[in-house]
């Protein structure tokens, strides 16, 4: 297979199903034995992302795990882990009228190229978020490995259609709490009204509308990375920009930096509570692609939803003349909600596989055996 094809070096995920298929699932390998996992907890986690509600889809798949293998009396034996999620809510009668018609936005036209016309139009077929259902069954037994290291991860929608959320990320049950119990997964409630009446009055008008999801990595260890081609940032990168509708990345400060002086950008370094720490984190927790031991962040664009239903001009494959299309179908009216934990889900996934290649490069790196440390002569 493909290194493309997959997730991770140690920790390796690979996915598949179709939007309109049997099902959507994900492969694991390098799963560490004796890890504690049910199918209730990769539920939770489905739960997340499940749409539901004027604000969503109303594609109503419930979303439920079943293990096929890897896992026995209750506890991961080491073996590969088969995740399976079958898709219970299908109904492709818009998909079969359009499948010469690809929609402006969409990936139709390029499967259609790529895969000469043998491609499962359904739904977007391997093209559609339907199949990150299996990213985020994934993503909870990574969750499982980043306990051990007290990593935690939380991602939330920060913009829908220019309207931006104030927030001050935490490492917290509270934090958790406020975003998951928001129908748009941003936990600023002012915000949040604001960007519910745009999505209610997109949706009224056929339209949809981009957002920004801003992701924070708690008490992630320095050292992580393999630079310069196996860096941190480049590792989230990839796995981020695979997600369906994800358009651009920032780390740390981002675009900002264009605009800022050396001065201003640099990250100062400090000692707190025993340990070296920067006064700012403009550079987003990673130095030339390793982690310094600040908090990873960075933010994640995703366009706004292809399929509307506002009339816009296409081609008819068939015969390669100009016609028009209207959306129809069932679609999300904005995407970062139900991205938010998907992002989450792979870069848990990613840091995962550095915590787990960095066990295995030098085991018990996480106890600091360095040949000097504070307050002794360097050797």
């Amino acid at each position: 297979m493909s290194g493309y094809q997959m997730l991770g070096e140690v920790f390796r995920v690979s996915i598949f199903g179709e939007s309109h298929g049997a099902g959507v699932g994900a492969l694991l390998t390098g799963v560490p034995p004796g890890l504690e996992l049910s199918e209730d907890y990769i539920n939770r986690e489905l739960e997340r992302r499940r749409p539901g509600g004027k604000l969503a889809s109303p594609r109503k798949e419930p979303d439920r795990v079943e293990i096929l293998s890897g896992v026995f009396k209750g506890y991961t034996t080491g073996a590969p882990l088969a995740l399976f999620i079958r898709n219970r809510d299908v109904d492709s009668s818009f998909y079969e009228r359009i499948k010469y018609t690809p929609r402006p936005g969409h990936a139709d036209y390029a499967a259609y190229e790529r895969y000469m016309g043998f491609q499962d139009y359904r739904g977007g077929g391997v093209f559609s978020g339907r199949r990150t259902a299996a990213l985020v069954a994934a993503g909870a037994v990574a969750k499982l490995i980043l306990r051990k290291y007290n990593v935690n991860v939380y991602s939330y929608v920060i913009e829908i259609g220019g309207v931006r959320a104030n927030v001050k990320p935490e490492d917290s049950e509270a934090f958790r709490k406020a975003i998951d119990e928001d129908p748009l997964k941003c936990p600023d409630k002012g915000a949040s009204r604001l960007m519910q009446e745009l999505v209610v009055r997109a949706r009224a008008e056929g339209d949809s509308l981009g957002s920004i999801v801003e992701t924070v990595a708690f008490n992630v260890p320095p050292g992580l990375g393999d630079p310069p081609l196996g860096g941190v940032d480049a590792a989230i990168a990839r796995a981020v920009m695979s997600i369906p509708a994800a358009k651009g990345i920032e780390f740390g400060a981002g675009f900002t930096l264009a605009r800022m002086r050396g001065s201003e950008s640099n990250d100062e370094f400090i000692v707190s509570e025993g340990r070296v720490a920067t006064t700012t984190n403009n550079s987003g927790g990673i130095n030339g692609g390793v982690t310094n031991g600040m908090p990873i962040i960075f933010r994640t664009v995703f366009k706004p939803p292809s399929t509307i239903r506002k009339e816009q001009r296409t081609v008819d494959l068939r015969m390669l003349e100009e016609t028009t299309i209207k959306g129809g179908g069932r679609h999300d009216p904005v995407i970062g909600p139900r991205a938010a934990p998907v992002v989450e889900a792979v870069t848990s996934i990613v840091l995962a596989d550095l915590l787990l290649l960095r066990e295995a490069l030098v085991p018990g790196w996480v106890e600091d055996k360095r040949p000097w440390v504070a307050g002794s002569e360097r050797t």
